[in-house]
Parts: C-alpha cells; structure tokens; sequence
C-alpha cells in the first residue's frame, strides 16, 4: 500500500464517518480521490475487536530513536519547564511562594508576558493589512500611506497569506533580502542562494541537532580573560583533538555577536577564522542574528562573514542567518528568518531545495515579518519618525538594562562557588551551576540558565541571564540578594 501524506489520508478526524466496505477500489480512483482507500483501511483496523490489541506493545521512551532521547535544549530545559510550573501555582492563587511572580530570564523572548516589549508598529500595520486587506477601506486614515503600499505590493506578489508560497519563501521577499545583504556588506547578493525559513531556529540548535543525527560535536571554548573573544587556537586544538580520535570535522559554528557572551568579533579574528576554514575544508555556518543588538555603535560594529568571505574572495562554504526574533524587532513567534548560502553548489543547493519543500514553506506571515524587517521605513516617509522613534527608544533600554546589571553584578563577592556549594549540588545529581540556578529559582523566581547548559571550561561555573527585564533595578536587587544569601550558606 502506497505511503499516504499528511494532512490527506493520514488525518482522521473524530467527526468523519467512514465506510467499513471491504471493497478495493481501483488504483486510480485511490488516487483521485485523496486517499479514501487508506481511510477506509484505517476504519477498518480500528474496528478490529480488542483480542487483537493485547499483544500490542506499548509506546515508551525505550521504543524510540535513541538519538531523540538524547537531546537537550538548555534554555528550554529543567528550569524552564519548573518556571512554568511555579508560574501556574502563582496564576492559581498560590501565597506559600517567596515572589510574587516568574521573570524568565533564561531565554530572548522580549514580547513575553512580564518583559513586555512594545512591537513595531510599522511591522504590525503591515502584517494587520496582509491578513485581512479590508482594513484599509474599514479604516480609513488610520493606515499611514507608505504602509497601505507596502501591504499592497505583498499581497499583489503573495495573493493570501493563508496559500502556501514558494518553498524557498516568496521570490520577491527573497529579492528585497538579497539587497538588504548587498547595501549592508558592498558584495552582491543572489536572491536564488536565499532561503526563508521559519526563524533560525530550525537550524543552529546545534547540539540538539546533532544529537538528533547521531552526530559528534566538537566544543572549543571562548577566552573568557578576553571579554570572551573567539580563540582560534582553541579551535584548532579542538580540530586536532578531534581528528585523532577519529572524527571527521565538517563545519564550524560561529555566532557573532555573541550568545551567550555578548561577545563582537573583529574583522582580523573573522579572516584568520576563514583561512581555518579553507584549511581544513570545513563549511562555515554564521549564526548573526544578534548583528543588530550592539549598543556602543561608535567604536564596535558589526561585519558580517558574508562580507569577510567576499572581500577576501575565499572558497569556503559559507552559510550565514539572521531573524525577525532579535534585535529591536524581537517577533520571536511570528517564526520568520532566512539564511544566505555562498560558495555553495548548484547541486548542494538543489538538495537544500528539496529538504526544506518537505516542510512545504516558511509561515507566510514570517516572511511578511522578515520583509519588514530588511525594508523598514525610509528617512521622508509617513511611518518613518515613529519607527525610528521606538526603534531608539528599545536600544536605549536595553543598553541601559545591560549597563546596570554589567556594573552591580560584577561588584559581588565570591563570585566562585565553594568546595560547599559544589558538594551540596552534586549530592543531589546537579552541576554545581545548575544547582545555583534552581535555588534562584525556588527563592527569587528568576529563571536563568546554567552554563553547563551551554559548555564551559571544565571546573568553571557560570550563569546566563538576558537583559530584556523592565524594572531591571529591582531585578538585580533581588539577584544580589540571593546571592549573599547562597554565599552565607554554601561560602564556606
């Protein structure tokens, strides 16, 4: 019997009647007719009396792929999950809780209940008239011009939104990326090397993903002396490493800036990078989706591998991301991204094609996001002031909120967790950092993330945690609270 597909025979929906015939009906009509004789045939199987079901063997975790049970996602991990349980006990009414409410600092999600960051109107008008053009006759004056034709030129190249688009992502926002990469880096850009994907995520969780495939990463570490630089030589002792245990390195992974360091890399840092690529034939994976979060503009800016790659006219494979979901833009579940393939092959990139239209294609109103975006209102135009207006007024905050938190943070004593500490935390099964984190937790309410989560220097002990908290004063106070309090009890 033939494979069916999702969302056609495979679908069986409780209000659906089906015929039990036992009548084959010919191949054609099957087809025809969208997998009726599956239906019918799964009709069938589930009328079968309960004799035939006792020997059915149960789904259990042991009957899985083996590779799926070893993923992890840290900032989605224990403590997320016991954040939202804490968070549901204070919606029910719980009092017997130290706090009052749950900051999920764990993870850059800036629209979040509790974080409350204010969209961009620009890009809600925007996605409000491609949802339901109508509103523009319903509403009129409401929509500022260059808004009500920015909808209009979408809605004349995608029709409706709720279509399924190009696998790839509509032809025409692939072409407004590709000039948003060429007035960004100077180097032309192919809109057929873009793919519109539903934000970046699908691709560089990159531990889990090669838990998933069964594949061997290769950690090296960041010089956290050096404002948590990029160490080329630690790459290639991991390179090195690597290769005498018998693995095959195939790619490197960098992201810049930085997560969780916050870390800027220079251009030199960026080309000696390159030239380890080309020497040990590894695809470059660039995850930039942090380019726009820099608050110091006047003296750090951002180069993207894209541009190094170009000027220096390298082979290396390069594959480079951005998203709607960071920066000022922070529209983490519209689910909108892209990433741009350079020094890659037709016939690589027609194997891209074909993996990618299994999920048919990115959300449509991602795309829309993604559009807004690399095109955002022009100095003279209608909806400019205001878009730059907010866009300045996040970067501030965030530049504000960080500052604070850098500056009272690092004032703390006794930063090193204690032979104490250390103990307590493996006596219950944790890493000393996670086991710091949860106390914050149970105690505080703030939810961040242990660096074990993410790799780090064997004997060191770090914590991740966002700026994007409104009230940010009253956040650290709580943070060095706790922290004294730890220290008092686990300092010795």
């Amino acid at each position: 019997m033939a494979k069916t597909r999702a969302g056609e025979a495979g679908n069986i929906y409780p209000e659906h009647t089906f015929s039990l015939t036992t009548t084959l009906m010919p191949m054609s009509t099957t087809m025809a007719g969208h997998g009726m004789l599956t239906r019918r045939f799964l009709a069938r199987a589930f009328s079968s009396s309960s004799s035939t079901r006792t020997n059915m063997r149960p789904l259990t975790p042991e009957s899985l792929n083996p590779n799926i049970r070893n993923v992890q996602y840290a900032v989605r991990g224990e403590l997320a999950i016991k954040a939202e349980t804490l968070r549901d006990r204070l919606r029910a009414g719980d009092k017997s809780l130290p706090f009052d409410k749950v900051i999920s600092s764990n993870i850059g999600n800036p629209q979040q209940k509790g974080l409350d960051q204010k969209p961009i109107t620009f890009a809600r008008q925007v996605a409000a008239l491609t949802e339901w053009p109508a509103l523009a006759e319903l509403a009129p004056g409401v929509f500022p011009p260059d808004v009500v034709a920015r909808a209009e030129e979408l809605i004349r190249e995608i029709g409706s939104i709720g279509a399924y688009s190009h696998s790839q992502g509509v032809p025409f926002i692939r072409q407004n990326v590709a000039k948003f990469i060429e007035e960004r880096d100077g180097y032309p850009s192919d809109p057929a090397n873009i793919f519109l994907t539903a934000g970046a995520s699908a691709y560089p969780l990159y531990t889990a993903t090669l838990a998933q495939y069964n594949g061997a990463p290769i950690p090296y570490y960041l010089d956290e002396s050096k404002g948590w630089s990029t160490s080329v030589e630690s790459i290639e002792a991991a390179l090195k490493e690597a290769v005498a245990k018998g693995v095959e390195p195939k790619a490197l992974v960098i992201i810049n800036p930085g997560n969780p360091t916050g870390a800027l890399l220079d251009e030199a840092t960026q080309e000696r990078l390159v030239k380890l690529c080309e020497e040990h034939s590894l695809v470059l994976l660039a995850d930039e989706v942090y380019q726009v979060n820099i608050h110091k503009r006047a003296t750090h800016s951002f180069t993207s591998f894209k541009k190094v790659v170009s000027k220096m006219r390298s082979p290396v494979p390069l594959v480079s991301y951005h998203s709607t979901s960071k920066g000022v833009t922070g529209e983490c579940g519209r689910r909108g991204g892209y990433f741009e393939c350079t020094n890659i092959s037709e016939e690589i990139l027609a194997l891209i094609y074909k993996m990618v239209s299994v999920g048919l294609c990115p959300p449509v109103s991602g795309q829309i996001g993604v559009d807004t975006m690399v095109r955002p209102p022009k100095q003279g135009e209608p909806s400019y002031a205001l878009w730059k207006e907010e866009t300045d007024t996040i970067h501030a905050a965030l530049a504000s909120r960080t500052h604070i938190m850098a500056e009272r943070l690092n004032k703390l004593p006794g930063i090193e967790l204690s032979e104490k500490a250390q103990a307590a935390a493996r006596a219950q099964g944790k890493e000393p950092d996670a086991f710091y984190a949860l106390q914050l937790l149970d105690r505080t309410g703030i939810c961040v993330v242990p660096g074990s989560g993410f790799g780090q220097e064997p004997g060191t002990w770090h914590y991740r945690l966002t700026c994007l908290c409104p009230g940010v004063e009253e956040y650290v106070s709580a943070l060095e609270a706790f922290h004294l309090e730890f220290e008092a009890e686990y300092g010795v």
